[in-house]
């Protein structure tokens, strides 16, 4: 007996009804995230599945069955084996161009690697970095352009150095000068091999599409070559030259430093720090007051300094001009109490504060910047009292020579109060400048260095962005940018290390000693020492010349300035990857290395090759721990990628910390917070997990805390993909071949495939706009909320009980929605997308692509765009949200009765025609749904309203609930100011200044909040308006 065609619905709508609930828990709140699961317990940190691939490395992965136990729930381990060998093998990394080859005609997108250092493993800023840098490189790939990711490793010539003294150090109680610098040279490439195959491996890990076989590292053959041009270049071209001037030294590494490398530590009072090479703390944060005697009286002029070690080095007294308390004593000499034979003129200079100390002050020319001006301008003597390895020298005076000197600050000090020219000692604020590798003291100490001119490029590079050659992004990095170009000095390239690029400059020595000139005046640069001898001979004719290469080496930041265009094969202009692929498209980075690299790689590229090295740069936040702290080692809140994406227990974690360099008390306070963070160790969430979560919390606002609940909350969303496509995957009948384009038959199908489209359009809209965290919101609004919470939930009524068309065009229409889906969601999740990929059947113009990261990017499609239809189908959803609101807030679960009313003819027709939808969809307990137009009777008196519009209301029958209508009135008045009062909160907050500069997801959430309440409001006022009624 056939069923008319109401029993039929009646039957859907039941089978509807036993997902209601899930749906209901989804409509009835916010839109779900994976933030909002964080009270639910991490699994243990133990990986779940003992998979072993016998898949041959570099062949395409072997798919397992469904039902096979590591596949049967999401497993990252077995999910994300085999694949990446399969893609690096069959070269889809390799850039792709014509027939003649030029790139594609939709046009290229190169991205170089910014190069992580090869001091030891990466952390979660390399893998924030390498994930939005691989999210671009495969949406552009799957668009169809010439596309090419870069990978390499940088030397780090301090940093390197570093680690591998103190390894040297910790493990053979050797120094570097006990090896030589041969030898040491040899051990820090060894070092390099080692964790260079580490960071590889991490990358590879990690899902990195980067073109391998064009690997580059900053010492390689072609760097090298690159780093000696370029600096021959400059020099010919007098941008760099040699200098004898004040340098900013470092004791402890031995070497100059940049002023990009020296921090400054700000204290208030009196504070005693450690400062490498003193067992005891040194007292910093005091300014100590004493006199000099005048040569020819006994008068004496007071001064004030917080360095008292450095008087030892005054050549001079400056007061101000206008300060009428020492107008007769400048031109006089004070007489130096260590040093008999030493006067210190006094001059007058209005760069002198007079409400600083004393208002006189001590002049140290050759160890403070500040002096070193006004030691220039008066014509001082310039006296250093430093050695290389922080003691004094012979023009310290035999009292102090040989002390190390913070020794010799209270030395000094002593040695005042014993002669009477002590005055006091006071508490004073002050910046402390230490080396940002070693943490010890900086001191500014005069020494003949290599230095590049840089105003003149500085300018250029500014003026690049100005005119939009390069456009930087977030905004406050574009003014960070400007601001530092617009002060940039001279750039000291000389530096004291064994590892690095040797500086191509040559000293000349003549033989015959027939000519005695300065040394420094006579320097050769050159390509080669054969090229060094020739000009040698060419620029000191008649004399026998010997050559000595300046045993320096190039500050490391210089080589990797030039990174963009030596990958490609610069000095060589004609090389094929330079010709078709320079300028590359993108620089992303951290923005503290801003200046550091990325400003000079402008300047650099644009004078050595008229070119900007890449067109556009984001910077990326710092990723901070979960409590907002910087990472660091010694705090022990590093966390190694890998160790995500694996698990590690908590012993292990410990362990890891034995194998670094830190000293006993860092490894017990690291231990702490890791016993604090990760009590039960990382539980293993896969490379796509962190991946995804990386770029949910990428906004272009500030800092990032990071949270390992985070992450596994996403790891959960990941198995949700899993379940639904296998769900999908289920539902497709034997044989299908999936239409070349789904023809819905009702308004569910109509919805989700115009929310598809939806989804599509947002997001390469989000990808241009480099919104990461909104494109992962985009796409779990979409998976999880709309196709598995709603639509998937609404097919199985369909696909058990519909007739053969209606199934097939339900599984063509589930089939373009997950296959759409896992190709929105490939760039963020490679792993997990081709896995399901692979599984899926192809459409007959598809059946040649081997790999989704090369299937066509989802696009705008007008053919799959409802919008009349999703928004008749969004008055159901609204309808079943606000019938679900009225018996969650009623506690009415059980025979509830429903109301829908409609104020138009138009809206109550799609309510009545889907009126059996939004019944299972308001959940089981609804007995009775009505939906009445604008000519139909009023609904029982006693009924709680959710205005759902100005045209569409609900209603809930409440009569059996609410019996005492005076006093629910009062409840509901107190439900309405507590709600006006969360409107006036929400309303203050958005208008306070910089809410227009929070993230999307932010302003999203704090507007949806005020809808919330202002909703409420209304709602709890029109049912007070029933309520009243009925009293009357």
């Amino acid at each position: 007996m056939c069923r008319p065609p109401e029993a039929k619905d009646e039957q859907r709508a039941s089978k509807a009804a036993k997902f209601a609930a899930k749906q209901a828990k989804l409509q009835g709140q916010q839109q779900k995230n994976p933030q909002s699961e964080l009270d639910k317990k991490p699994t243990p940190s133990v990986p779940t599945s003992s998979f072993v691939d016998d898949t041959p490395a570099g062949q395409k992965k072997k798919l397992y069955p469904f039902d096979h136990p590591s596949f049967q729930a999401y497993s990252p381990s077995a999910i994300e084996s085999s694949w990446y060998s399969w893609w690096e093998s069959s070269g889809f990394f390799k850039p792709q161009f014509t027939a003649d080859g030029q790139v594609l005609p939709v046009g290229k997108f190169v991205v170089s690697l910014p190069p992580p250092n090869i001091t030891g493993a990466l952390h979660a800023g390399h893998a924030l970095a390498n994930t939005l840098q691989d999210i671009l490189i495969r949406w552009h790939r799957m668009r169809g352009f010439s596309t090419l990711w870069t990978p390499g490793c940088d030397h780090a010539g301090i940093a390197t150095q570093s680690v591998v003294e103190k390894m040297l150090w910790k493990r053979k109680k050797l120094t570097r000068h006990d090896l030589g610098r041969s030898e040491f040279v040899k051990t820090a490439w060894e070092w390099k091999e080692d964790y260079h195959k580490r960071i590889n491996n991490s990358q590879k890990l990690m899902g990195g599409s980067m073109d391998w076989s064009r690997e580059a590292f900053t010492m390689d053959e072609n760097l090298t070559r690159a780093t000696v041009e370029a600096f021959c270049r400059l020099h010919s071209d007098r941008y760099i030259y040699r200098s004898k001037r004040l340098v900013n030294w470092c004791v402890q590494l031995n070497t100059a430093l940049s002023t990009l490398e020296v921090e400054n530590l700000e204290i208030t009072t009196k504070t005693k720090l450690s400062v490498p090479g003193y067992e005891r703390k040194i007292e910093f944060g005091v300014l100590t007051h004493f006199k000099y005697k005048l040569s020819d009286s006994e008068e004496t002029i007071e001064i004030a300094t917080t360095r008292p070690e450095t008087m030892l080095g005054d050549t001079g007294i400056a007061v101000h001009p206008d300060d009428k308390r020492y107008a007769h004593l400048v031109g006089k000499f004070a007489v130096h109490p260590f040093i008999p034979d030493r006067r210190l003129k006094i001059v007058a200079d209005p760069y002198v504060d007079t409400e600083f100390g004393t208002g006189a002050v001590k002049l140290t020319p050759a160890h403070d910047f500040n002096d070193y001006k006004l030691g220039e301008t008066h014509h001082l003597d310039f006296i250093n009292i430093l050695n290389d390895d922080g003691t004094l020298n012979d023009n310290a005076g035999p009292q102090f020579e040989g002390q190390k000197r913070f020794d010799a600050r209270y030395a000094v000090v002593e040695e005042l109060k014993k002669l009477g020219l002590f005055v006091k000692q006071e508490d004073h604020a002050m910046k402390i400048p230490r080396c940002e590798r070693s943490k010890d003291v900086v001191e500014p100490l005069i020494k003949p260095q290599w230095w590049m001119r840089m105003t003149e490029m500085a300018d250029a590079a500014l003026q690049s962005v100005k005119h939009g050659d390069i456009a930087i992004s977030p905004p406050t990095a574009g003014r960070s940018y400007e601001r530092w170009m617009s002060g940039v000095q001279d750039w000291c390239l000389s530096r004291q290390l064994w590892w690095g690029h040797q500086i191509p400059a040559y000293r000349v020595h003549f033989e015959d000693n027939s000519k005695d000139a300065p040394g420094d005046e006579r320097w050769v640069v050159a390509r080669s020492q054969e090229e060094a001898l020739a000009e040698a001979e060419e620029k000191y004719p008649g004399h026998k010349i010997s050559l000595e290469r300046d045993p320096d080496c190039l500050d490391t930041w210089f080589s990797s300035g030039l990174w963009p265009m030596a990958i490609l094969g610069w000095p060589n202009t004609e090389h094929l990857d330079f010709s078709r692929l320079f300028p590359t498209s993108l620089l992303e980075s951290g923005w503290d290395i801003l200046f550091f690299w990325i400003a000079r790689m402008i300047m650099l590229s644009l004078k050595l090759t008229g070119k900007v090295p890449f067109t556009e740069v984001y910077c990326h936040s710092l990723i901070r721990d979960s409590d907002g702290r910087k990472m660091s080692k010694s705090l022990g809140n590093v966390i190694d990628p890998l160790d995500i994406i694996h698990g590690i227990d908590l012993d292990s974690l410990h362990a890891k910390l034995l194998t670094g360099n830190l000293d006993e008390k860092e490894v017990s306070r690291a231990k702490q917070y890791q016993k604090t963070a990760f009590p039960q160790g990382i539980p293993e969430c896969g490379a796509d997990a962190l991946r995804l979560t990386l770029a949910s919390y990428t906004t272009g606002g500030g800092d990032i805390n990071f949270d390992i609940k985070v992450m596994h909350a996403y790891r959960r969303f990941c198995n949700k993909i899993w379940q639904a496509s296998k769900y999908i995957l289920g539902q497709l009948p034997d044989g299908f071949t999936p239409n070349e384009e789904s023809t819905p038959f009702d308004l569910s199908q109509k919805w989700i495939l115009h929310r598809l489209n939806t989804a599509v359009q947002n997001i390469n809209n989000a990808l241009t706009a480099r919104e990461f965290s909104k494109s992962t919101q985009i796409i779990y609004q979409f998976f999880y909320d709309e196709l598995c919470d709603v639509f998937i939930e609404n097919s199985k009524a369909i696909l058990s009980v519909g007739t053969p068309e209606e199934r097939l065009s339900m599984a063509n229409t589930l089939y373009t929605c997950l296959d759409g889906a896992l190709r929105m969601m490939h760039p963020f999740m490679p792993f997990i997308t081709e896995e399901l990929w692979q599984r899926l059947p192809r459409k007959a113009t598809e059946k040649e692509i081997p790999s989704i990261m090369l299937a066509p990017y989802p696009q705008n499609n007008t053919a799959q765009d409802f919008p009349e239809d999703a928004e008749q189908y969004g008055l159901v959803l609204e309808s079943a949200r606000a019938a679900r609101s009225l018996i969650a807030e009623y506690g009415i679960h059980e025979g509830s009765n429903v109301y829908i009313r409609s104020s138009t003819d138009q809206i109550h027709a799609v309510i009545e025609q889907q009126r059996l939808s939004i019944k299972a969809l308001s959940g089981k307990g609804v007995a009775r749904l009505e939906a009445l137009g604008p000519s139909d009777l009023d609904p029982p008196k006693c009924c709680a309203i959710f205005v759902v519009s100005s045209d569409l209301t609900a209603l809930l029958d409440v009569s059996d609930k609410v019996t005492d209508q005076a006093a629910e009135i009062q409840k509901l008045e107190q439900k309405v100011k507590k709600a006006q009062g969360t409107v006036v909160k929400q309303e203050e907050l958005i208008g306070r200044t910089g809410f227009d500069q929070a993230s999307d997801v932010t302003r999203a959430a704090e507007l949806k909040k005020l809808d919330d309440a202002r909703t409420a409001v209304q709602n709890f006022e029109k049912t007070i308006e029933q309520f009243a009624k009925m009293q009357l």
